[in-house]
């Protein structure tokens, strides 16, 4: 095990991606990496969607170790997993039990790359850690899961392995599971979410400066790159920027690109980031976005009402988690709280975000570890209570399609429209079959160099070449295409 984890480490990245959140719909973010127990008895707040079985056998050890960044799954866990007995119901983090095992989430801040590093530590030592130490699942997002998903990392097990069928995995969208799949296809890992994504719009903005707010009329606005600059146009001649910074748009781009970042050895820049580039430049010197960074109070401003800024663009848990509409509150200012969003599909398809479970090689709780990851990602009843409890969409075809033609899924930041049938044929058309395993730094350093560009403090070719020199740091193997 030691030669996986440096076969893991030789892969690894430095930096955490400076443009990507740490999990899609994630409440807060843990600074600490903790190891912790609990056993004491709670009352379970799982969704009681089934009975409960005993899935450990008298082979399998007593303490499930769960590896995570943040809160997220492990409140997924507490609230949707039949069974689950919470140490502390304000706390998920703090684990719990199922039925006779104890459940540990070891939890380390994805900030700096700090999540990657301990976990390469922990599988680096699986073969000689002690049975109550072994990591039995962990969890990866989709820029780095390549590095875990390989099959010569030999870290992540197969699904295949732990008894999980093609037919239990059915109505999964595909893009979900390309992103775990090693390069002899088979699937080591598995997400209950689809983060397909949208243009989000200024309903306000949409109707005076459009004339309409309907989602068909301002997609007919934005439908491809050429009119969404077209509209660019009219929005300054109303005085509003077309998107907050660069940064909303690169992952529409980067997510259609024509082949992998990375090449035969060769690092590639895609004629689609190209376009990324000169588009933005034109709209950063027309005053018609900023080069501000994701996530800063500048690039939140639009949030606020008024707002001066006619769209962004993200999945459902930007719209549910990061714009607004605090319940707790009689009004926050926000354009979510007064239902002034919009959703369309934008100029091309594509996703943002997403957590995949992956069991680790070497785990003793096979059997606990295939009822997590079947009834968390596979399980109708569960999927539902997710997307209506937590607002995420779902990795599953029938639940969408269910919640698409209810009134279940009418969302209030979105002036009550209902965006499941939209976001589920967006996920059918994501393409992920490009990635590789130096998509993090390739993605991360192409647009911070970029950055020197838009500013005016390089030129494209001297940025570019800043972007290989960044990244040849990271993996010496690799040189430029050209």
């Amino acid at each position: 095990m030691r030669n996986r984890g440096k076969k893991i480490l030789a892969l690894g990245v430095a930096a955490a991606m400076a443009f990507s959140m740490a999990a899609c719909g994630s409440t807060s973010d843990t600074s600490q990496s903790s190891d912790t127990s609990a056993s004491t008895d709670t009352s379970s707040t799982s969704t009681d969607t089934s009975a409960s079985t005993d899935t450990s056998s008298a082979d399998e050890g007593k303490v499930l170790n769960i590896c995570v960044w943040n809160n997220e799954f492990p409140n997924r866990m507490k609230d949707h997993y039949p069974g689950f007995e919470a140490a502390d119901p304000e706390d998920s983090t703090k684990g719990g039990k199922i039925g006779d095992v104890t459940v540990n989430f070891i939890v380390t801040d994805n900030q700096g790359g700090q999540y990657q590093t301990k976990l390469d530590e922990k599988l680096g030592a699986q073969d000689s850690a002690a049975a109550d130490d072994k990591v039995d699942m962990f969890l990866v997002e989709a820029d780095y899961a390549r590095k875990y998903v390989d099959a010569d990392a030999n870290v992540a097990m197969p699904l295949e392995d732990l008894g999980i069928t093609a037919d239990d995995l059915s109505k999964q969208y595909k893009y979900t599971q390309d992103i775990v799949s090693d390069a002899n296809g088979k699937i080591r890992g598995t997400s209950w979410q689809a983060c397909s994504a949208g243009l989000i719009y200024n309903r306000a903005i949409a109707k005076q400066v459009l004339g309409s707010d309907d989602p068909t009329a301002v997609q007919e606005a934005v439908k491809d790159w050429a009119t969404f600059n077209e509209t660019a146009e009219k929005m300054k001649a109303a005085n509003y920027k077309m998107t907050s910074t660069v940064g909303d748009t690169f992952r529409v781009y980067s997510n259609n690109i024509s082949g992998p970042w990375v090449q035969d050895g060769k690092i590639v820049v895609d004629p689609n980031c190209k376009q990324w580039v000169d588009d933005s430049k034109k709209l950063v010197d027309e005053g018609l976005t900023t080069t501000n960074d994701l996530w800063t109070d500048e690039w939140k401003a639009g949030f606020q009402a008024p707002g001066d800024v006619f769209c962004y663009f993200g999945p459902a848990w930007l719209i549910n988690f990061s714009m607004g509409n605090d319940p707790s509150k009689e009004d926050d200012g926000s354009i979510a709280h007064a239902g002034g969003w919009g959703l369309c599909n934008g100029p091309q398809g594509y996703y943002w975000g997403g957590s995949w479970i992956c069991a680790a090689v070497g785990t003793d709780n096979a059997s606990l570890v295939k009822d997590i990851m079947l009834k968390m990602t596979t399980d109708n009843d569960v999927m539902k209570s997710i997307a209506t409890a937590d607002s995420d969409c779902v990795n599953n075809k029938e639940v969408l399609a269910e919640l698409a033609s209810s009134d279940e899924g009418n969302n209030a930041v979105l002036g009550g429209q209902n965006p499941y049938q939209q976001l589920a044929d967006g996920a059918e058309k994501v393409d992920m079959s490009n990635t590789t395993q130096y998509d993090q730094a390739c993605v991360e350093d192409f647009q911070s160099s970029m950055m020197n560009y838009f500013n005016g403090n390089a030129t494209y070719d001297e940025a570019l070449q800043q972007f290989y020199k960044s990244v040849m740091e990271k993996h010496p193997e690799l040189t430029p295409a050209e």
